[in-house]
């Protein structure tokens, strides 16, 4: 047979997949390309990478040898010192790229849990006395990654890859950031998430092992000031929001996990790859042990970079924790805060003011709110062409009046549908007021940043933290001016731009409630960024 599937040619090509080739070539290949550090320049983390690998071959029985053997291809993957942004030109440190042509489904990796960093290893290596079962699992592996890499260092079973784990200033996510380059993101919903993340961060240290009653007090054997110190918290933490991996089918539920080799992959929100865990063996024979698995989501070219996805992320959550955003992400949204004061008697005494008056429904709306667990000032997402059926459903009861309810309780309504034209014109006029708040908090203009990107030599001026600062503002200015011309074609559309339709009382208040404690400390609601975080299970409460 000549060509088609299955025929001479497809056979060799198989054939030559099977055999790989000639050992070191792909990384001769990498060098040429840059991909192993500057030439002439010996780059200790080529070192750190063989070491790696000479590790999860002899502690994990890992398969990533560049050759084959009889009815096993070579590893389709290596690692590259450097990678680089193709939108932006910023470094992004190491990632792994296909060493071969691979296909769609094809398995990448297989890593046994063994190796992993997770609570139960935790408990294993600082004692079940002090890592407790229930005790949150992002506390836990910080906890032993500092144990493992200050207490134990050389001694460590996990050295090798300790020391591929990039430093704080290598990552940067904004919760590291000086003041001076968080002055950047002036304006931005990002700046107090930050705040609130760094509070948190510090009272969770003082409470487990820095201050009074904490592990360092109560095991100053075990548990080292000079090893358990608050920046290496800091740094242990650095390296579990940005490389941490939940995996969700684990025999015994899901767990967190410091994923040594996979955490080398970088993010596409385009990528439909996620790392996850099954159990060791095939259909017939399992032995009890579990593995972590990535297959491919797509085809890749040799030398191709391989991604896979962290999850459906906005670029405040990516550079909050992760210290990047991106110019093209489809998950990208600004948390926008809508708040409306309901006019009951005090409040309309209090102000003052004639021609305010008093909501007959003020009462009824603030018992509906408690009863959904809902309060007046509430964060939400707004995305470049839509917003959440939560700040719909928020804004139609907030502007309900007596004519909308004609006579019936409110509880009685789907705040999911549209109530009448005037309800719906007021609720979509609310949410551009509070869109227009927000970005008036901004101290430049969207024009502004743009010329800044545009003068090279002035952008390249800017260290790298303020250079993402200045994109990722001009970004989400971007965005929040398509959602205002999105909102008022709607209500051209939908004729919801007369002036005669009566509009409900209420103010969109659109602000941060005053003092620092109440925007940024325990005191202050939840903002929309925070429930995503606790969604990922990170310890964003102080309990």
């Amino acid at each position: 047979m000549a060509g088609g599937e299955g025929g001479e040619s497809e056979w060799a090509k198989a054939l030559q997949d099977a055999r790989g080739e000639e050992p070191g070539s792909f990384e001769k290949e990498m060098k040429m390309r840059g991909l192993m550090g500057k030439k002439g320049v010996v780059d200790p983390k080529l070192s750190q990478n063989a070491n790696l690998i000479k590790w999860l071959e002899e502690k994990g029985e890992v398969y990533l040898s560049d050759s084959s053997t009889w009815g096993t291809a070579p590893h389709p993957m290596a690692i590259s010192v450097e990678t680089v942004d193709e939108t932006t030109n910023e470094t992004t440190g190491r990632g792994l790229l296909a060493r071969r042509n691979i296909n769609d489904g094809d398995e990448l990796l297989q890593i046994p849990m063994r190796l992993c960093l997770t609570l139960e290893s935790a408990r294993t290596a600082l004692g079940k006395d002090v890592i407790t079962n229930g005790m949150n699992e992002y506390l836990a592996i910080a906890t032993q990654l500092i144990h493992e890499t200050y207490v134990l260092g050389e001694k460590s079973f996990w050295k090798p890859y300790i020391d591929v784990l990039p430093t704080v200033e290598e990552v940067n996510p904004t919760f590291t950031w000086p003041d001076e380059d968080l002055d950047f993101l002036k304006g931005s919903p990002v700046v107090p998430a930050t705040k609130s993340l760094q509070i948190k961060l510090r009272k969770e240290y003082d409470a487990l092992l820095g201050g009074e009653g904490g592990l360092c007090e109560r095991f100053p054997d075990r548990f080292p000031r000079e090893a358990f110190s608050y920046e290496n918290w800091v740094w242990a933490f650095t390296m579990l929001f940005s490389r941490a991996i939940r995996l969700r089918n684990l025999e015994d539920g899901e767990a967190l996990a410091l994923v040594p080799y996979a955490d080398l992959i970088n993010h596409s929100p385009f990528s439909g790859a996620y790392v996850d865990a099954r159990e060791v063996g095939d259909w017939l024979f399992k032995d009890g042990t579990e593995e972590v698995i990535l297959y491919a989501d797509r085809s890749y070219r040799k030398m191709e970079q391989i991604y896979i996805s962290y999850g459906p992320k906005s670029n405040a959550d990516l550079l909050l924790l992760y210290g990047f955003a991106l110019e093209r992400n489809p998950f990208n949204s600004v948390d926008v805060t809508v708040s409306i004061a309901p006019r009951t008697k005090d409040m309309v005494d209090s102000i003052d003011n004639p021609d305010v008056e008093i909501d007959p429904l003020a009462e009824e709306k603030i018992e509906f709110l408690d009863r959904v667990g809902r309060e007046n000032t509430v964060d939400f997402p707004c995305y470049a062409d839509r917003y959440p059926i939560e700040m719909l459903e928020y804004l139609r009861l907030m502007q309900m009046t007596p004519e909308d309810t004609r006579g019936r309780p409110l509880r009685d309504f789907d705040f999911s549908r549209t109530i009448s034209a005037a309800n719906e014109a007021a609720v979509l006029s609310s949410i551009i007021d509070a869109i227009t708040r927000q970005l008036g908090k901004y101290p430049n203009s969207e024009d502004d940043d743009a010329m800044i990107i545009q003068d090279k030599g002035l952008f390249r001026l800017l260290n790298i933290n303020q250079r993402n600062a200045v994109r990722h503002r001009r970004n989400e200015k971007r965005l929040l001016k398509r959602t205002v011309a999105a909102l008022q074609k709607q209500m051209r559309t939908r004729g919801l731009m007369e002036d005669d339709l009566q509009r409900a009382g209420g103010s969109t208040l659109g602000q941060a409630l005053p003092g620092d404690d109440r925007m940024y400390g325990e005191g202050k609601p939840r903002t929309a960024l925070e429930d995503r975080l606790a969604k990922m299970g990170l310890p964003v409460d102080i309990r």
